[in-house]
């Protein structure tokens, strides 16, 4: 029930998703509302530092996430070919674009050198800084790269819906429940 097989999603790869899957929305949220935040707000400095938490939380779900899903079979695809091919790509742009996003952040946030407490638990050590406008650079970059994913996550939604709604399939029901596949 904890790994994949051919025919189904096992839980960590379902918690990875899911949790994956919520703090990319909220990340997204929260950083587009703190960029309106002014000097004096209370949220000024509170709001980053969830943010970069989070972040970097993140960063390590979806280490552990990419080193999980090589080690594992994932199931094998039904559908279309041409609807096969789409979700392969999807899916490598979705960790690409999460990687960009969250790299990108962590060069945002020690470009001064300084690591990344994360929510008091532990620092993330700057292993890079210094760089010619790293911040700004890493910043734009972050940018583009958190809203292309959220675009791509909004149409990677769709396209379950449509599996669920329009096909009749079970590839969402795949990734709520472990033991559908193990059931026959």
């Amino acid at each position: 029930m904890w790994r994949n097989t051919r025919s189904g999603w096992g839980l960590v790869s379902i918690a990875l998703h899911w949790l994956s899957a919520l703090a990319i929305v909220g990340l997204f949220a929260l950083g587009w509302w703190m960029t309106d935040l002014g000097y004096y707000d209370e949220w000024y400095n509170l709001a980053p530092w969830w943010h970069r938490s989070v972040g970097v939380l993140l960063l390590v779900a979806t280490l552990l996430r990419v080193i999980w899903r090589l080690m594992l079979p994932a199931p094998v695809a039904r559908g279309p070919r041409l609807e096969r091919i789409a979700a392969h790509i999807g899916h490598i742009g979705l960790y690409v674009l999460m990687l960009v996003a969250l790299v990108s952040g962590y060069l945002i946030s020690t470009a001064d050198g300084r690591g990344i407490d994360v929510f008091g638990w532990f620092q993330a050590p700057a292993f890079i800084s210094d760089l010619p406008n790293q911040a700004t650079l890493a910043g734009t970059i972050h940018w583009y790269s958190a809203l292309a994913l959220i675009i791509l996550a909004g149409g990677h939604t769709l396209a379950a819906l449509k599996h669920h709604l329009v096909d009749r399939n079970d590839v969402l029901l795949r990734m709520i429940d472990p033991t559908r596949s193990r059931r026959g």
